[in-house]
C-alpha cells in the first residue's frame, strides 16, 4: 500500500494536471470539434424581396379580405411572420437607407426623399462583403450614392417605380444565384409594385362597390376605383414574388437561403405613406430559412429596418460590434431562442420636397404610439397624394367633406393635427381616436413622450430645424 503511494506522489505534475482536469479537456475537444464542424457547413444565401408601397394591412397576411396572395401566404407558412415590424421613416429613400445600413436617418443623414446619404457610411455592400459575399441588386434601387451602395447591377425587374408598365424576367436573378456555389450571395429584388400609377395587373375582376375600404378611407366612387387598381398591383406583385421564390427552387439553393419578404411602407393613400401613423410606418414582414426557423410561426416581438443588417451579419457568421449599428440583431427572435426583442419602435417625418414644411416624430410601444406634429399649426399638405397626376380620388374627398361628417372628420384629421396625439392601436387600428387630451392616459403619453425625447437626443435629432438642411441630391 506504502508502495504505491510512493509512486502516485512520484507523477510529474504535468501528469496530474491532466489527470485533474481530463473532463475539462474533453468538453473543450468536444466543443471545439463541434465549432470547427459548424464553421465548415456552407454561410446561407440570403435573398431580399421588397413590395414597393404595399400597405401591410391590405394583405391577407395581416387580415385584409379585398385581394388574395396565395404565394405570399404560402411563402409566410413556411417561416416566421412579424407582426409588429417597423420602418423609421415611410417614404422609399430613407427606409430602404434604414435597411441597408441598420441605421436611422439622422446618422445616414438620408432624412427626407431624394437626399444622398453621407459619404463615408457603411451598408450592407461593404459588411457582407467583408465576410465574402456577393451583393446584388435586381429592379428598384432608390439609395445613392454609389460608393455607399455599389450593389452588383443584375438586370431582369423594371426599376422606374412610376413606370406604366412592372415587365420583368428571372433570367438575370437565376444567373446570380447561380454564377458562383462557393460563394454566397445576397440579393435584393426590388418591385415596384404595388406604388402609384396604379397600371399594373387586371383590376377588371375587381367589384369596386363591394370592396371593404380602410376605416380612415373617404367612401368616394373614385377611392373605390383608385384601391381596386391598387390592389390589382398586390395581386400582380404576389405573381412576382412566387416567380422569384420558384427560380431560387431551381437554382438548387433554397435550402441554404434566408428569404425575408417585406411589403415596404404604406401604400399612397391619406394617412398610410410619408406619416407616422401605424399604416404608413408598419411593414409586413415574414422571413423563412428551412430547418432554421419554424414554419407556421408568428412573433409578436417589436423589430426595425435597422435590425434586419446586424441580423443578417450574424446569421452570415460575422461579429455585430457595438456601436456599429443603431439596430440589433433579432436571430434569437428567429431561432425561437427570445420572445421579444426591443421595448419601442421609433419613427420620423420630414415633409421637405414631397410638400411644405411638416416635420413629425413618434416612438410606440406594443399598446400605444405617441405622435408628436412639430409645426402643428401648420396645414400638412403632401403634392403627391393632394395631386391629379396618379391619384384621382383627392379632389373627391374634398367634395365628401362639404357634405358628410365623416368625410369631413378624416379630411381634418389628415391636414390639420394637433401638437399631441396618442392611440391605443390594440382597439384602434387606424389611430382615429386621438387620447392625448384624455386624463386617463396622461401618464402614458408622459412616458412615450419621455422616451421619445431620449431617443431625439440620441441621434441628435434638431427637430423642426433639421429641414433647413434639406438639399436634394
Amino acid at each position: 500500500m506504502g508502495k504505491r503511494i510512493g509512486i502516485a506522489t512520484d507523477i510529474h505534475p504535468l501528469a496530474m494536471f491532466f489527470r485533474k482536469n481530463i473532463i475539462i479537456l474533453a468538453s473543450l475537444f468536444i466543443s471545439t470539434t463541434l465549432w470547427a464542424a459548424e464553421d465548415n457547413q456552407p454561410r446561407p444565401n440570403i435573398l431580399v424581396v421588397l413590395g414597393d408601397d404595399a400597405t401591410f394591412s391590405d394583405l391577407s397576411l395581416y387580415g385584409g379580405t379585398n385581394v388574395r396572395t396565395p404565394r405570399l401566404e404560402k411563402f409566410a407558412s413556411e417561416g416566421k411572420v412579424f407582426n409588429r415590424a417597423y420602418l423609421c421613416m415611410s417614404m422609399c429613400q430613407p427606409c430602404r437607407t434604414e435597411l441597408y445600413t441598420g441605421l436611422y436617418p439622422m446618422r445616414t443623414g438620408t432624412c427626407w426623399n431624394h437626399c444622398k446619404t453621407l459619404p463615408g457610411t457603411k451598408s450592407v455592400c461593404h459588411h457582407l462583403g467583408e465576410l465574402g459575399y456577393r451583393v446584388g441588386l435586381a429592379g428598384k434601387n432608390h439609395v445613392v450614392p454609389k460608393e455607399v451602395f455599389p450593389f452588383d447591377n443584375v438586370k431582369g425587374f423594371e426599376d422606374n417605380c412610376v413606370a406604366a408598365t412592372a415587365d420583368y424576367n428571372c433570367e438575370g436573378i437565376a444567373n446570380y444565384m447561380s454564377a458562383d456555389k462557393e460563394q454566397p450571395f445576397f440579393l435584393v429584388v426590388g418591385l415596384t409594385t404595388p406604388h402609384v400609377v396604379w397600371t399594373v395587373g387586371d383590376a377588371s375582376h375587381f367589384k369596386p362597390k363591394e370592396l371593404k375600404l380602410p376605416a380612415n378611407f373617404v367612401d368616394t366612387p373614385e377611392t373605390r376605383r383608385d384601391y381596386a387598381a391598387y390592389l390589382a398591383e398586390i395581386e400582380y406583385m404576389d405573381k412576382q414574388l412566387g416567380d422569384i421564390l420558384d427560380t431560387l427552387e431551381k437554382s438548387g439553393q433554397a435550402d441554404n437561403t434566408i428569404v425575408i419578404f417585406s411589403s415596404e411602407q404604406g401604400a399612397q393613400f391619406p394617412g398610410c405613406k410619408w406619416t407616422n401613423y401605424e399604416t404608413g410606418v408598419r411593414t409586413g414582414m415574414a422571413i423563412r430559412w428551412p430547418g432554421h426557423i419554424a414554419a407556421q410561426s408568428r412573433t409578436e416581438a417589436i423589430v426595425q429596418y435597422a435590425d434586419v443588417l446586424p441580423t443578417v451579419v450574424e446569421l452570415a457568421g460575422g461579429e455585430v460590434s457595438p456601436g456599429i449599428f443603431d439596430g440589433s440583431s433579432f436571430a434569437d427572435v428567429l431561432l425561437d431562442k427570445k420572445q421579444e426583442h426591443r421595448q419601442y419602435a421609433y419613427a420620423m417625418h420630414n415633409n421637405m420636397n414631397e410638400g411644405s414644411p411638416y416635420p413629425i416624430r413618434s416612438v410606440r410601444d406594443k399598446q400605444y404610439r405617441y405622435i408628436r406634429n412639430l409645426m402643428p399649426e401648420r396645414m400638412h399638405i403632401q403634392k403627391y397624394v393632394m395631386g391629379v397626376n396618379h391619384t384621382h380620388y383627392w379632389r373627391t374627398w374634398l367634395f365628401a367633406a362639404g357634405q358628410r361628417e365623416d368625410a369631413y372628420k378624416l379630411v381634418n384629421r389628415y391636414m390639420s393635427r394637433p401638437a399631441e396625439e396618442l392611440y391605443n392601436t390594440e382597439i384602434d387600428p387606424y389611430e382615429l381616436n386621438n387620447l392625448a387630451c384624455d386624463p386617463q392616459y396622461s401618464q402614458i403619453k408622459e412616458k412615450l413622450s419621455e422616451e421619445l425625447d431620449k431617443w431625439m437626443a440620441e441621434q441628435k435629432d434638431p427637430g423642426a430645424a433639421l429641414d433647413a438642411n434639406f438639399k436634394k441630391s
